[in-house]
């Protein structure tokens, strides 16, 4: 493995750490804890328990297929669509009405991780669009191909 192919492993790596394995984990092993914070959006338990095990399947499915290669740009693309609704659902920041009065408040708090989700999803677009300068070209084409983010990098 070339040292390119290493630091894109690394980066893939770093860019699902939060979903695989620590948020899935959490899913698992906590999940009543889970299916109660999903109820906070999704009022009824059963909805609360699908969306729950839904998020739990991306979080595993998408992050292996990041990490491998395979259907790397389908999997980055729903990963960004995931933090961005985690971002609007879980993270109302501007529900709180102490925003602006106070420094030490809740939606403060909740306005950096709003950030946090909104900023990872775009580090997953950047799987998405790739950084050789055809944007949507080759996601558009061949949605489910992989990128080949390990093979002989210029």
């Amino acid at each position: 493995m070339t040292g390119a192919a290493l630091i894109a492993l690394i980066v893939r790596c770093g860019l699902v750490l939060l979903f695989l394995p620590f948020s899935a984990m959490d899913k698992v092993f906590n999940f009543a804890g889970a299916v109660g914070q999903a109820q906070q959006v999704f009022k009824p338990r059963w909805l609360a328990a699908i969306v729950l095990m839904t998020g739990l399947a991306i979080e595993i499915f998408c992050s292996l297929g990041i990490i491998s290669g395979v259907a790397d740009r389908a999997a980055a693309f729903v990963m960004a669509g995931y933090c961005a609704m985690t971002a609007v659902l879980y993270k109302p920041f501007w529900a709180q009405g102490d925003f602006w009065s106070a420094a030490d408040g809740k939606g403060r708090g909740l306005f950096w991780d709003f950030l946090k989700n909104l900023s990872l999803g775009a580090g997953f677009l950047l799987i998405v669009v790739g950084t050789d300068g055809r944007g949507l070209v080759p996601f558009v084409s061949a949605s489910l191909a992989s990128s080949h983010p390990y093979s002989a990098m210029p």
